[in-house]
């Protein structure tokens, strides 16, 4: 039902990423589907939400949601709450948990241990090279004191740069390490948890404070949903972070 960052292990924390098993959607969304925004029936989708929440020891009313646009908009929260404009939700409130959805796009979960402040973020394509990451880490040096120095974080599972082929278009956004050309099909192939590893580490986190997923949800899409996978007909997964209270 989910995945465990062990970047995170020493810490009084809870971090995860759902995974698609272990709920009650059907095909296409089967089954743990947690978006209420695909075309699933609403009382299945919620009965998955409680299911996991209940997995975790939470509440879904202690989350903090964002219906998410693809940008690079940052809130901070102190309570739960369910608003849309953002790609990345920070809290340092023990008991509320920053939550984003992701099938395909890279999730980025980030915890300063010294300050308590904790930070989910969505980067897709578009997030990745309008910054998000960056972003969010600045945010949480200006709204909590957080040094990056002291913030460990993990990047989930996404699609991986063996099946993300982009244009020459997408591909001009992203540094030649990110990238590899194929001249037999003109295409390039991008690595979102490169790019966004790059960003942790252009931050002033250390390289020993990041993790990073070996799934790539193309490739382990029986586990995992993918948009691309399913050719935009699919559903989507939670990662989660925050303190308890």
């Amino acid at each position: 039902m989910v995945i465990i960052p062990s970047v995170f292990k020493s810490f009084d924390l809870l971090a995860a990423q759902s995974t698609r098993q272990g709920g009650f959607s059907r095909a296409p969304f089967d089954s743990l589907n947690l978006s209420l925004s695909v075309g699933d029936e609403e009382p299945v989708v919620q009965r998955n939400r409680e299911t996991l929440c209940q997995y975790l020891g939470i509440s879904v009313s202690q989350l903090a949601l964002s219906r998410q646009v693809h940008g690079n908009q940052v809130l901070q929260t102190s309570e739960p709450l369910q608003t849309e404009g953002y790609d990345a939700i920070i809290t340092a409130t023990p008991g509320v948990y920053a939550c984003v959805s992701v099938a395909d796009c890279t999730p980025v979960l980030v915890y300063d241990p010294v300050q308590g402040v904790s930070a989910a973020i969505h980067a897709g394509w578009k997030g990745t090279v309008a910054y998000i990451v960056r972003k969010t880490l600045e945010a949480m040096q200006q709204g909590y004191g957080s040094n990056p120095a002291d913030c460990v974080a993990w990047i989930g599972a996404c699609i991986s740069k063996e099946s993300f082929e982009v244009g020459d278009d997408v591909a001009a956004y992203f540094e030649d390490a990110e990238k590899r050309y194929e001249p037999g099909i003109r295409k390039y192939f991008v690595d979102l948890k490169e790019a966004n590893r790059r960003q942790l580490l252009e931050a002033g986190l250390k390289a020993e404070n990041i993790g990073v997923s070996p799934y790539c949800t193309v490739k382990d899409n029986d586990r995992f949903f993918s948009y691309r996978a399913g050719k935009g007909q699919t559903g989507r997964m939670w990662a989660i972070i925050g303190r308890p209270a």
